[in-house]
């Protein structure tokens, strides 16, 4: 088989840059080694920036998020059992994000690109890259007991953190800077109404972190730190939710609905980043490339934003025969990337209850929170970031 770009990996990143690749008439094959259910099994993230609804938009796939996405104007800060609202959209110009679940822009994508009867291999066992410092690069892969191979021009690694496509780029030129935490989120979904429908919350308390989001109006997302070496089968719904309630104000944990999970889940939280994100005709997208702690909700972001750079030089190179854009691919998202995992690690560290720090940290948390919200500068600041900073901020 021949294409033009080979893309590896079928989650958000991989379908979006398939789509608009499409779009502008390039040709390319996607290779996944899930199968499609596990694919749209994963819970992620829901929490879209405007530069994600405009680029599911170009892609002709906006339809879903424009008819059951909810926009959020502001965000609520609870600490010291007070609620302060930060009017994200008074302060950054009318701009919001939008409530619209991963597992939702997926099947939006996975549909989009099906009824297009475009190429995907799903199910795809032992795929190997090869010849990624030539012209003329492959990917070969087994599928149903048989070997099969695609010959193409670019490559783009949008497989994930522990995907096949980093681990081609030579480890005497790869740099990879990482920051384990040490606590994990214990997330709960649940078909119940959210506990503040125009507000997503971040609840500061001596008990740890709390998270109050939404899929919908009668889908909730919660979440609450919790210890690494805790396991799932500890937390029962009663457990979590009387939990919830603890690191609430006394307002929201008298409104909260409970009801049975549907899901419920454990994840450590690390923020990552690989240099260089290109090597040869290898482009890395997504988490391939990056990891952020989900307190600032930038990872399908982040992934989107890297999605719209590439695609512009992919486009570039196959239109306009320039190398231009894919030269400096790497070095155009890592700018925004570091400014992401910035924003990430210090909501991470402004949150959370860190076991080292102890009575003393917890104080210079509230201080630096009591600052925050009574300062229309560091306001400004967290609504910017958390709305997404413009594309070209910072560059010349």
């Amino acid at each position: 088989m021949q294409t033009q770009v080979a893309i590896i990996g079928a989650g958000p990143a991989g379908l979006l840059l398939g789509a608009l690749l499409h779009k502008a008439g390039i040709d390319n094959i996607i290779i996944e080694r899930q199968t499609p259910e596990y694919v749209l099994g994963r819970i992620r993230a829901g929490i879209l920036e405007q530069v994600t609804v405009d680029l599911l938009r170009d892609a002709g796939v906006g339809s879903g998020v424009d008819a059951a996405g909810t926009p959020h104007h502001q965000i609520d800060l609870v600490f010291q059992n007070k609620r302060y609202p930060i009017m994200v959209s008074e302060l950054t110009q009318g701009k919001v994000v939008t409530a619209y679940g991963q597992t939702e822009v997926t099947h939006d994508l996975m549909t989009h690109r099906a009824n297009l009867g475009l190429t995907s291999f799903y199910s795809a066992d032992e795929v190997d890259l090869h010849d990624i410092e030539s012209k003329t690069p492959r990917v070969s892969f087994s599928k149903d007991g048989r070997r099969q191979e695609i010959s193409c021009s670019l490559i783009a690694g949008c497989d994930g953190f522990h995907g096949v496509s980093r681990k081609h780029i030579p480890s005497n030129i790869l740099k990879e800077f990482e920051r384990v935490y040490p606590f994990g989120w214990i997330g709960v979904l649940a078909d119940v109404p959210p506990v503040s429908p125009h507000a997503i919350v971040y609840a500061n308390s001596d008990r740890g972190f709390a998270l109050c989001s939404m899929r919908s109006m009668t889908r909730s997302r919660y979440y609450l730190q919790c210890p690494l070496s805790d396991q799932v089968s500890e937390w029962s719904d009663e457990r979590f939710w009387d939990e919830l309630q603890l690191r609430l104000d006394p307002e929201l944990s008298a409104q909260l609905i409970m009801g049975p999970s549907i899901e419920k889940s454990i994840a450590p939280l690390r923020s990552y980043v690989a240099e260089p994100m290109r090597h040869g005709q290898l482009f890395l997208a997504g988490d391939a490339a990056h990891i952020v702690p989900p307190t600032g909700a930038k990872g399908l972001n982040l992934a989107a934003t890297d999605v719209k750079y590439l695609s512009e030089a992919m486009i570039e190179f196959f239109t306009a025969k320039s190398s231009r854009g894919i030269d400096h691919y790497s070095d155009r998202c890592l700018k925004r990337v570091w400014r992401a995992e910035r924003f990430s690690w210090w909501l991470t560290s402004l949150m959370h209850r860190f076991p080292e720090t102890g009575e003393f940290g917890q104080r210079i948390q509230e201080a630096e929170l009591d600052y925050l919200v009574h300062s229309r500068a560091l306001s400004t600041s967290l609504a910017e970031n958390y709305v997404g900073l413009p594309l070209d901020f910072g560059h010349q």
